[in-house]
Parts: C-alpha cells; sequence; structure tokens
C-alpha cells in the first residue's frame, strides 16, 4: 500500500480541474512510478498483457520481456518523481498522457540519473485503466 504521505500530496497535487476518469488515470500513473521506485511486483498489474515499453535507449520491451529484466533487477530505480503533466487526452476507452519524470537508480550496478519525457497511452478494460504502451525519451539538459 501507498504510504499516507504519498496520497495525501497525490491527492491535492492533482484535484485540480481533472475530471473523475482523468483523476482515475493520474492515480495509476503515480501508482506504476511508486511500484516501480519500490521495485514491487505488483507493478504487473498495471499492464495490459500486450503492453509495450519503448526506452530512451532504443530497448524495445513487450511484457515477458519487463518481466525477466524486472526480477533480475537488472534495472533498480531509486527515485521516480513526476515533474510535469503537459498533455491529458481520451478517446473512448484510451487516455494518452504526457509526462516529464526525474528518475535515478541502477543499470547493471551502474548509477543513473536522468530526466525523461513519457508518452503512455493507458486503456480501459473491465472497469480498470492499465498500461498498454510506453514511450520515453531523454530530455538532455
Amino acid at each position: 500500500m501507498f504510504p499516507i504521505l504519498f496520497l495525501i500530496c497525490f491527492a491535492f497535487g492533482y484535484s485540480q480541474n481533472y475530471s473523475k476518469e482523468e483523476k482515475q488515470l493520474l492515480f495509476q500513473a503515480a501508482k506504476l512510478d511508486s511500484l516501480m521506485q519500490n521495485n514491487d511486483p505488483k507493478i504487473l498489474g498495471l499492464f495490459d498483457k500486450n503492453v509495450s515499453f519503448g526506452h530512451s535507449n532504443g530497448w524495445i520491451q513487450n511484457l515477458n520481456d519487463f518481466k525477466k529484466d524486472f526480477s533480475s533487477k537488472k534495472v533498480v530505480y531509486k527515485e521516480i518523481k513526476q515533474t510535469e503533466i503537459s498533455e491529458l487526452k481520451r478517446f473512448k476507452n484510451t487516455f494518452s498522457i504526457r509526462r516529464k519524470i526525474k528518475v535515478s537508480g541502477l543499470y547493471k550496478n551502474q548509477s543513473f540519473e536522468m530526466t525523461l519525457s513519457l508518452l503512455e497511452i493507458w486503456i480501459k478494460k473491465k472497469s480498470i485503466w492499465k498500461l498498454w504502451s510506453r514511450q520515453s525519451v531523454e530530455i538532455k539538459a
């Protein structure tokens, strides 16, 4: 479960001018960041079975690739902090969200820190928003 402080910050940080559906989606995005930062295997419950990840280094993963790399701790995230939401669009049972995050962690035991621009596509399945696709691009300072 999320720490209470996280939920309080989330509630106040995202309460402005968002519809109920948008708030649900933003909560899922925040949950994704939190579970990834904590290397929590519950993260798999947020993904559609056909999820696709395009990483900033050109690396592409499907769900099986993600599971293998996540469980092996090939990449371990220490911190993931959302800094901006620049676009949130809905079409039927699909949302696209463009946001920026700052991340730090270890890749094969080597430290890294970067700012990423993300495009995420979320689809609604049985009243739950699932991540269907995510593309990241590194923002150079």
